[in-house]
């Protein structure tokens, strides 16, 4: 009897300890990476209206992905920070802890989800043609062979475009840009003769320049859904956005920020 007690306060010591550990690890796992204490630091390409762009007269970052960023961290009880990264660098950014997050207008897709984790979606869009007003003989992807198309490299467009080569067999010529505003451009001069781009920003693009621009929407082309970037090694900050991002969605402020930006 003498020996069962001490083992049984021994067993209990182990019991606790390993409880311990245990509260500790989960506490580990738990805690919020940030690249600057007290900030939600976000990459995003900055010339992308209505997502996310500067504005003119303020000289402030506006946009829908910028409004929406802020709700955000204002939720987390921090201050959003944005960082103006160039669209061929933003994941490797990410990647070397540049930032927290991208939020950026970025759909998600198998490859990049291989580099990053996405939150869940948070806006539904699609590719559309996009092309001179005066340029009626392209009703469809087909109408696109033996044309110069304008993309914006790395993005979905850009993708839309080469696989219209590549399954579709349609003999387009792809013209790869920066960012959008610069295939808008050249749609505009003459030097391309469409422009794959995301339709929302094809809406607004049409809706401040009348008479300028023609949009042609496709069956080919599939919904796509926005998602905010994390880095994998940031499995809390992930599941607390979404938690944000569901909390946002359910008390209406969403659809208060998307009216702003896109209308009812």
């Amino acid at each position: 009897m003498k020996k069962v007690v001490p083992i049984l306060v021994l067993l209990a010591a182990l019991l606790l300890l390993g409880c311990t550990q245990q509260a500790e690890q989960k506490e580990e796992k738990a805690q919020i990476k940030l690249v600057e204490p007290g900030y939600l630091t976000v990459g995003s390409d900055i010339a992308y209206p209505p997502f996310e762009f500067t504005d003119e007269k303020t000289g402030e970052y506006a946009g829908f992905d910028i409004d929406l960023m802020k709700e955000i961290a204002k939720r987390m009880g921090l201050e959003a920070k944005f960082v103006n990264t160039a669209w061929d660098g933003i994941i490797p950014g990410l990647l070397a802890h540049k930032y927290d997050v991208i939020c950026s207008a970025m759909t998600i897709t198998e490859e990049r989800a291989k580099q990053v984790d996405f939150s869940d979606p948070y806006f539904e869009a699609k590719q559309v043609i996009i092309t001179r007003a005066d340029e009626t003989d392209i009703q469809d992807v087909e109408d696109l062979n033996g044309k110069v198309v304008a993309v914006q490299q790395g993005t979905t467009g850009d993708f839309a475009a080469q696989r219209l080569k590549d399954e579709k067999g349609i003999q387009l010529e792809i013209k790869r840009f920066e960012g959008t505003p610069e295939a808008l451009m050249a749609v505009q001069k003459g030097d391309a003769d469409a422009a794959i781009i995301d339709n929302f920003v094809a809406y607004i693009a049409a809706k401040e320049n009348p008479g300028l621009y023609r949009i042609v929407e496709s069956d080919e082309f599939a919904p796509e859904y926005y998602g905010i970037a994390v880095n994998k090694d940031n499995p809390a900050l992930l599941e607390k956005i979404n938690e944000v991002l569901k909390e946002i969605k359910e008390d209406g402020t969403y659809d208060k920020i998307y009216n702003k930006w896109f209308g009812e």
